[in-house]
């Protein structure tokens, strides 16, 4: 049986998916970028990542396949274990081992293992249909302009004589109605003002007026209102999982274990694989729980992984 395509089916709505034995596949939305050599605009997407120390089964793949295959749980492990088998024999012969549609994984000089994402499949649901957008550089073309034949003009001099003397008549007009036009406009404005200022004293006579016939009282004194402010709820959707039980006692356990050893410990309602995942903590934003989980696969548990619900 291929189980790459129930890796691939996981990858689009978790984090982090863990091949028993293998290691894990992580996901990491990143934005929209624009290559500047290509210009080429890429929509959002999640970037794969593998790190072959998370190897502890969290239950999450086998029980997918078998509630996919119709088979037991047991089963499903069976059928992760020899998978996993045929990949580190063909990597031991030095062959790739393709993984379609998440990418391909060889060994290096060092014997380390390189993954190699395929950078076609994008595992972000909210880009569906998004593709990516060529926009080429749009050129200048210079416009050279060239000169046209300049024509003689002709002019007679009784003619010109003429228009300089109408140019001065018509300065003389325009200058005269803009004098008389200011002092219009300032002896206006003036008398507005004034008109202004009399009906604001009139009303402001009137409103004294009223004021000092006015009689203020209370007959009954009111009732203070007391106001309760409700503290904000914050959100934390970020998990950081240590295992997964299927028995709440045991899980509630297990949380009480790490609760003990200073952890914001709890554990969550069962899943629809029937398990309890157990929490090193919870967090608000993804790059907090992030550093959290790097201080815990250093001091603590190298397989704890990160759960986004």
């Amino acid at each position: 049986m291929m189980i790459e395509k129930y890796i691939s089916a996981l990858l689009y709505r978790y984090q982090c998916v863990i091949v028993p034995g293998f290691g894990a596949f992580l996901t990491e939305v990143q934005s929209a970028s624009f290559n500047q050599a290509s210009q080429t605009f890429f929509p959002p997407k999640k970037s794969i990542s593998f790190n072959a120390q998370l190897l502890h089964n969290d239950g999450l793949l086998a029980n997918h396949i078998a509630l996919e295959e119709g088979i037991s749980y047991a089963k499903a492990v069976i059928v992760i274990s020899q998978c996993v088998s045929q990949w580190k024999r063909q990597l031991a012969h030095d062959q790739t081992v393709y993984i379609k549609p998440i990418g391909s994984l060889q060994l290096n000089a060092t014997a380390q293992l390189i993954f190699e994402p395929q950078l076609s499949t994008n595992y972000l649901t909210s880009s569906f249909g998004l593709s990516t957008v060529s926009a080429p550089a749009i050129g200048r073309a210079e416009i050279l302009e060239t000169p046209s034949e300049q024509k003689p003009i002709i002019t007679l001099a009784s003619r010109r004589v003429r228009k300089y003397n109408f140019l001065k008549y018509a300065a003389v007009f325009v200058v005269a109605g803009s004098i008389g036009g200011t002092i219009y406009k300032q002896e206006h404005d003036a008398f507005i003002a004034q008109e202004t200022l009399e009906v604001e004293k009139a009303v402001q006579e009137k409103v004294d007026h009223q004021i000092q016939q006015a009689t203020f009282f209370i007959e009954k004194p009111l009732t203070p209102v007391v106001l309760t402010v409700k503290e904000a709820v914050v959100i934390k959707p970020y998990h950081i999982v240590a295992s997964a039980f299927k028995s709440e006692e045991n899980a509630a356990k297990a949380a009480a274990e790490l609760a003990k050893k200073g952890f914001d410990s709890s554990f969550l309602e069962k899943n629809k694989y029937g398990l309890h995942p157990v929490l090193y903590g919870s967090y608000a934003n993804l790059a907090e729980a992030q550093q959290a989980m790097r201080a815990i696969h250093k001091k603590h548990n190298k397989e704890a992984w990160l759960l986004v619900k």
